[in-house]
């Protein structure tokens, strides 16, 4: 009796799921930021949420909770229903370089998340003062091989995508470089143009100011292939250095237990929406790539990224601020 009673009732729960989806969503939808209004993954939240209720006429509020290594949003969000009203638009940093950095998280990523899309993704830049005689990545190979340890580069700070990705390039050159720590991206963007330092990996954004005005140069992208906000800029691998993938990428996550049928109707709406030109272009405004990556694709990057961002970390030798 109690067999036939639970094979009912898992039944009745199939039947029910996709009627729920259809129904779906009867209320405004949370998405949780965990950074503060005005960065990339707060921009790249607010395009999309915005489209998809012109689209959709879906109600969201975008929340931002920064602070703490994004450990005070995901936290909120992995406490959340999985109910589909309580979503997290987070970055690589969540997701695969945490886990890379901290020995104890408050949260974790495959027992308390699910993946529903990889929204967008950009290169990091590798940048010099336009006054240096550093004119491509072979002359600061061929620098920093004469003076081992000499050379400095300015990141967003200990643990940074930033800095991940300057380490990145110095192994798989067999280069050692000097790490010169700020307090986000815009400072080590301006310590580069001033001169302070000679080389700086950032977000495009935050390099954009001082490449529109002349005081750097983009010496490469930071990823495996070149991005279509500027195709001429090159990859390590192109420039005949090295292997090296180093994406900011933007993605929606829900809580663990959220039904399948609710991820996969917010997974479809989210690639019909990167399709329309108009978001094309707010993207790429922003600095970013539209991706639409699926739920099941996402998840094999993410683990690709967590090995990759591990193994650069350990080498590296790289602790968190």
């Amino acid at each position: 009796m109690k067999r036939t009673v639970a094979t009912i009732l898992a039944a009745v729960a199939v039947l029910a799921s996709p009627a729920l989806a259809q129904d779906y969503p009867s209320k405004p939808i949370r998405v949780v930021v965990p950074f503060a209004p005005g960065g990339g993954v707060d921009v790249a939240a607010r395009i999309l949420t915005a489209k998809m209720s012109e689209r959709l006429g879906w109600q969201f509020v975008v929340e931002n909770r920064p602070g703490g290594s994004g450990f005070i949003a995901a936290t909120n969000v992995a406490k959340s229903a999985p109910d589909g009203y309580s979503f997290f638009m987070a970055h690589v940093g969540e997701f695969a370089i945490n886990p890379a950095l901290f020995k104890e998280m408050p949260y974790d990523p495959e027992r308390d998340f699910v993946p529903v899309n990889l929204v967008c993704d950009a290169p990091m830049v590798y940048i010099v003062n336009q006054h240096s005689p550093y004119h491509s990545m072979k002359d600061l190979v061929a620098a920093a091989k004469a003076n081992p340890g000499a050379l400095a580069y300015s990141s967003a700070g200990n643990g940074s995508l930033n800095q991940l990705s300057a380490e990145w390039f110095a192994q798989v050159a067999g280069i050692k470089l000097l790490h010169v720590p700020f307090k986000g991206g815009s400072p080590a963007a301006a310590a580069v143009a001033s001169g302070e330092v000679p080389l700086g990996v950032a977000s495009i954004p935050g390099a954009l100011p001082h490449i529109k005005g002349n005081r750097v140069r983009v010496l490469a992208v930071t990823t495996a292939k070149r991005t279509a906000f500027q195709p001429s800029w090159a990859t390590l691998k192109e420039l005949g250095i090295g292997d090296v993938d180093a994406n900011f990428w933007v993605g929606l996550f829900a809580p663990k237990g959220t039904q399948q049928a609710i991820v996969d109707k917010v997974d479809q709406e989210i690639r019909q929406t990167l399709q329309q030109a108009d978001v094309k272009t707010r993207f790429a405004d922003a600095g970013f790539d539209t991706a639409g990556v699926p739920s099941r694709e996402f998840a094999a990057r993410i683990k690709l990224d967590m090995a990759r961002f591990k193994a650069v970390v350990d080498n590296a030798g790289i602790k968190p601020n």
